[in-house]
């Protein structure tokens, strides 16, 4: 049974206040105690409420919600296993947005007006979709709390974050950027190709053509590349040549390894699963393509496909630097330090990146038509519904959509007059 217990203060400045202390029976059959009521009613009251809730199974014990968010952020991540990639974006979030502001606040004390306010404060100085990713981490992590039961509720769940004004804020001296067009035409595409010559330009190709995430390309295995395809169809057996992204070590992956306790950053790169499920896949080629990669094995001793001269793993940054001026152009450049000089070049795609080529891809198999099953299946995406389950692609299906590809690759090389992409002076 509850009870209340008078206190008397004899601290310096409060000697002589009477606060009364709610003492109730815990779950586990021990004296439990919550000080600081006014008045005995309410003390007793408090105790009552917290026996009800033992009852009935729905107790939380008020010091767990009091603890810090900090704290509680950094053992909710030691619990996740995501992939790496997700883990180091997520300490990014944490580090530079979210635990400057919340850090030292209980678990108990969020609240959506106060972090809507935070949110919207930060609509100068941060991209909106970092914003959003940001409050979605911060929610995450106290829905972690309360399936830990160190809360009752998450008051953010299911929170829409808008940004009436502010979301039209830019940073202090940043000028407006043309907005980038998210998808190349297929004439463009082989002129960025050649303009890249044939180790780095056939990166291109494939991504525009077959659609693979970046690093699922540059972690592509010669064993895995050009993998027949049977399937039967009526009246034979369909064939055709595909890129099998491994379910083991489909994906080269680059981040950050951050320590637990310290947050202290170590780099890995290496080969990981890929993405999830649907994304370890054969992607069929059109002849040309296999013709491609054929050719390109046929000179090349080295164990991965798409890599750099000398055979060795891109890093994201050097390949940035690398498609960027052949993408939005460049000044011609004199020779200088030992670097030789450069033609001037007129931008082909200006902020054309790997994502959207990836996007290229998907763009382009809606222009054609590719039955949707397919295009998901090819693109590593999971097809929604109940239709995932009853229907599936078949080989008249992947027929169309090689075929299809073909047919672009054809028809841009008539536009461009070309007979071959890469020009002799570049083989």
């Amino acid at each position: 049974m509850a009870y209340a217990e008078k206190r008397v203060s004899e601290a310096t400045g409060k000697k002589g206040k009477t606060t009364w202390r709610a003492r109730f029976l815990g779950p586990d059959g021990k004296w439990k105690s919550e000080p600081g009521f006014p008045t005995k009613l309410t003390a007793e009251r408090y105790g009552e409420e917290q026996e009800a809730a033992i009852r009935a199974g729905r107790w939380i014990d008020p010091k767990l919600g009091r603890a810090r968010f900090g704290d509680w952020a950094i053992e909710w991540l030691q619990a996740q296993s995501p992939r790496g990639r997700t883990t180091d974006n997520r300490w990014n979030l944490l580090e530079y947005h979210v635990l400057p502001r919340w850090s030292d606040t209980a678990l108990i004390a969020f609240n959506w007006f106060e972090v809507e306010a935070w949110a919207r404060s930060l609509a100068g100085s941060a991209a909106e979709s970092t914003i959003r990713d940001a409050v979605g981490l911060l929610s995450r992590i106290l829905t972690g709390a309360v399936d830990a039961r160190r809360i009752p509720v998450n008051h953010l769940y299911n929170r829409r974050l808008t940004f009436p004004g502010a979301a039209a804020k830019k940073p202090a001296g940043r000028a407006d950027k043309p907005a980038v067009v998210p998808y190349a035409t297929t004439e463009n595409v082989l002129r960025l190709a050649r303009r890249m010559g044939p180790n780095n330009g056939l990166h291109i190709v494939a991504a525009a053509f077959a659609g693979p995430r970046w690093e699922e390309l540059v972690g592509l295995h010669r064993d895995n590349a050009l993998v027949l395809r049977e399937q039967d169809e009526d009246g034979g057996r369909f064939t055709c040549p595909t890129i099998r992204i491994d379910p083991d070590v489909g994906a080269l992956a680059e981040y950050a390894v951050r320590d637990p306790e310290t947050g202290k950053r170590t780099s890995f790169r290496g080969l990981e699963p890929p993405k999830n499920e649907k994304s370890a896949r054969q992607i069929d080629l059109p002849p040309f393509l296999a013709a491609l990669i054929a050719e390109h094995l046929d000179g090349r001793p080295h164990e991965y496909v798409f890599t750099t001269a000398t055979g060795k793993w891109w890093w994201r940054n050097a390949w940035w630097e690398v498609i960027r001026p052949a993408a939005d152009g460049r000044p011609a450049r004199p020779p200088g330090r030992g670097r030789p000089a450069c033609e001037a070049w007129k931008p082909i795609h200006p902020g054309l990146t790997m994502r959207l080529l990836r996007h290229t891809h998907d763009t382009w198999q809606a222009e054609e038509d590719v039955h949707p099953l397919l295009s998901h299946e090819q693109a590593g995406h999971k097809y929604p519904g109940i239709k995932a389950k009853y229907q599936h692609p078949t080989a008249p299906m992947r027929r169309h959509r090689i075929d299809a590809f073909q047919r672009r690759y054809e028809r841009a090389m008539d536009h461009l007059g070309w007979e071959t992409i890469w020009e002799d002076s570049q083989k």
